[in-house]
């Protein structure tokens, strides 16, 4: 099995209407996003995928969350815009510019520093 990964950054408002205390008020991050991707074999050229293809395809998803208010953005106008729903509307929306012989293993969102969620998509 081989694996790849690539990481981006973005900035963006939230707050989760749901949760008391601090992070109920409007506040920001700036996020960053890994991917990690897996296949059991090499293309003809000896990759898993190109960097840079999942690199652009990581950037599209993430042109509609950076500098916006991600409650205003379906699906987090009805659903908590946490690291953990991030991470997962990320995997869905990637999972349209994944070649079929590559498997999303993992995508995980970094809030801060220290604190980050990650969704891993069962096959």
């Amino acid at each position: 099995m081989y694996e790849l990964s690539v990481k981006l950054n973005f900035s963006a408002a939230h707050n989760l209407r749901k949760l008391k205390g601090k992070c109920e008020a409007l506040h920001g991050h700036n996020y960053k996003v890994e991917i990690l991707v897996s296949s059991k074999e090499l293309t003809e050229e000896g990759i898993v995928m190109d960097f840079g293809d999942l690199k652009s395809a990581l950037k599209e998803v993430l042109e509609k969350l950076d500098h916006k208010y991600l409650n205003e953005i379906p699906p987090f106008d009805k659903e908590e815009p946490s690291c953990e729903n991030l991470a997962k509307f990320i995997t869905n929306e990637l999972l349209r510019h994944i070649p079929s012989n590559v498997v999303i293993k993992k995508v995980t969102v970094w809030e801060s520093e220290d604190t980050s969620a990650s969704y891993l998509p069962t096959p």
